[in-house]
């Protein structure tokens, strides 16, 4: 039954959105960017509901803006409009992306064995907070099986380590083509990606790691925070690089914590915050509200 009220969501979604699209642009800032792009859309009939920009230095610096449109028989239009695009955008040195919001994305999230971040995506999806389409769940444990099978969603067991990394990336990249996906969230996968394979899923990757980075980066933030004695703990959510933990920063988040705090109070403490943290990373992406400046993220 849930996954026939998802779909139902879907379709509903799909529907209202038919003729809504979007475009991020990046591009060194001058004089007649908006106005161009303002007048494009309105040859096409297209009336811009949402508009937000930021530039780094209006003397030289570099431009971005987010928008939101509605255009008439959207679906018909969007090669051409893409390819008309072009024009501008070759004139303006841009980096852009123009998406049909009804092209809702497709997302895999692979999980090890704990399981929070996982459950609230989950929970978020299921009460159409998650605007995407969950086509399958990886994992290197059997844990979260039942979790997700019960959603209808399906569920693939592959044993990962250091010893059978390529053979484990060789099964998930085949799966990955299968399902057609667009967006990976590692919800406390606890591997790390080879190099290949985070180079094919360039800015598609998104984890969470339970440290407020830069601090405390790699395995056992907790414990390690736990002796500094830290008064505040935190977690981040990135898109993955091959330079471990450091990849552009989406979110954070912080918790205050005290003396009394042992090593498992902190567990328990930061796990609520890996759980906002990652969601709201996920859904900024879904929404195409976030554009990567050298290592740095802009979200509209």
């Amino acid at each position: 039954m849930k996954a026939v009220n998802m779909e139902d969501r879907l379709r509903e979604f799909k529907e209202s959105q038919k003729n809504r699209g979007r475009l991020l642009i990046s591009c060194p800032d001058r004089p007649g960017i908006v106005a161009a792009v303002s007048k494009f859309l309105f040859q096409f009939g297209a009336n811009i509901l949402e508009s937000n920009q930021y530039s780094t230095n209006p003397q030289g610096g570099t431009f971005f803006i987010r928008l939101e449109f509605e255009c008439p028989d959207l679906a018909a239009k969007e090669a051409i409009l893409k390819k008309r695009f072009e024009e501008v955008a070759k004139s303006f040195s841009m980096d852009w992306q123009m998406t049909a919001v009804q092209n809702v994305k497709r997302t895999a999230i692979f999980v090890s064995k704990e399981l929070h971040c996982l459950r609230e995506l989950l929970w978020e999806w299921q009460t159409g907070d998650l605007m995407t389409d969950i086509v399958m769940v990886v994992s290197n444990h059997e844990e979260a099986r039942e979790t997700v099978e019960s959603f209808h969603i399906p569920f693939h067991y592959i044993p990962a380590n250091r010893e059978i990394r390529e053979e484990a990336e060789a099964k998930q990249k085949q799966l990955l083509k299968e399902y057609d996906v667009d967006l990976i969230v590692l919800a406390r996968y606890m591997q790390i990606l080879t190099p290949s394979f985070v180079e094919a899923y360039e800015r598609k990757i998104i984890n969470i790691h339970h440290s407020f980075l830069p601090a405390f980066v790699g395995a056992k933030p907790y414990e390690r925070a736990f002796q500094r004695g830290v008064k505040l703990i935190g977690a981040t959510s990135h898109y993955v690089t091959n330079d471990l933990d450091e990849g552009p920063i989406i979110e954070q988040d912080t918790m205050r914590v005290d003396h009394k705090d042992q090593v498992q109070d902190l567990k328990k403490i930061g796990a609520k915050i890996e759980r906002s943290v990652l969601t709201r990373a996920v859904k900024w992406h879904l929404a195409d509200r976030i554009i990567v400046h050298e290592n740095k993220t802009i979200i509209f």
